[in-house]
């Protein structure tokens, strides 16, 4: 009597602890879904970095692998700049960023930022809880809104939107986190252009990244970015506004893209 007694109490305790991991793991269906066709895994971009006629650096957008994170797959995407042989005894630079995008809903779970310019220094992470809404960082923890981005993150979110039916100035919105803060974010549609960069010419929408309050692009015409107009949205180029004139950011060569890209000649 008592082994059979024993017996349904481990039954009991091996239901409840099903019943426990069940509820542990991640619910699917609370999360939302998007239509990806513009990137994958293993797609690769490489960019000059060019002031003027002169190429300062050299930038890599790629995305090596998909890992498991938060019990989900993520495209873990990495972002780097260097300054070229000849531009590092002027200002040094080797930045790199990294961002974990939900494969299925395209939303980050986690960023890091890595800047070293010259002299300084800066390090950065943020863990995105988007189940609870809680960004936490080695400062703390903080609310964000659904689906809230990192500033990498955000321009694949961008490339995956549909702009088939817009007009001229019209703008998609979304939020960034970054450092303690959410910022508002809008993608302001500048119609289309055709553009031609070292590795070919293309037929492209053209869009700017607008923070309205504080981040990285305050004012209109701080950044520029040609994205072919077609399912995959490659950002080709990338005008960004200094002190003294822009610096461009144009494509050279890509490998891995998820169809084949078309250029007009």
């Amino acid at each position: 009597m008592f082994n059979k007694k024993r017996k349904y109490i481990w039954l009991l305790l091996l239901a409840v602890s099903l019943l426990a991991f069940a509820d542990d793991k991640p619910k699917n269906e609370d999360l939302r879904k998007i239509e990806n066709k513009a990137f994958k895994e293993g797609e690769k971009l490489v960019y000059n970095i060019d002031y003027g006629f002169i190429t300062a650096g050299i930038a890599t957008m790629e995305i090596p692998r998909i890992k498991r994170i938060s019990g989900r797959n993520a495209y873990h995407v990495k972002f780097e700049v260097a300054t070229v042989a000849g531009f590092d005894w002027l200002y040094k630079v080797r930045d790199r960023y990294e961002t974990y995008i939900d494969v299925e809903g395209i939303f980050p779970w986690r960023f890091e930022q890595h800047i070293r310019e010259g002299s300084y220094s800066k390090d950065f992470a943020a863990f995105f809880d988007q189940r609870k809404g809680k960004a936490k960082t080695s400062k703390g923890e903080y609310e964000i809104p659904p689906y809230v981005n990192d500033i990498i993150s955000a321009l694949y979110y961008a490339r995956v939107l549909d702009y088939s039916e817009l007009n001229v100035n019209d703008r998609f919105h979304m939020q960034n986190f970054y450092k303690d803060k959410v910022y508002d974010l809008d993608i302001v549609y500048h119609g289309k252009e055709t553009v031609e960069v070292p590795s070919g010419e293309f037929d492209c929408i053209v869009v700017e990244p607008l923070v309205q309050e504080g981040g990285l692009f305050k004012h209109e015409g701080d950044i520029i970015v040609w994205m072919t107009d077609d399912d995959l949205r490659v950002p080709v180029k990338v005008r960004t506004k200094i002190l003294i004139g822009y610096v461009e950011a144009k494509l050279t060569d890509y490998e891995g893209l998820a169809g084949k890209l078309e250029s007009i000649h």
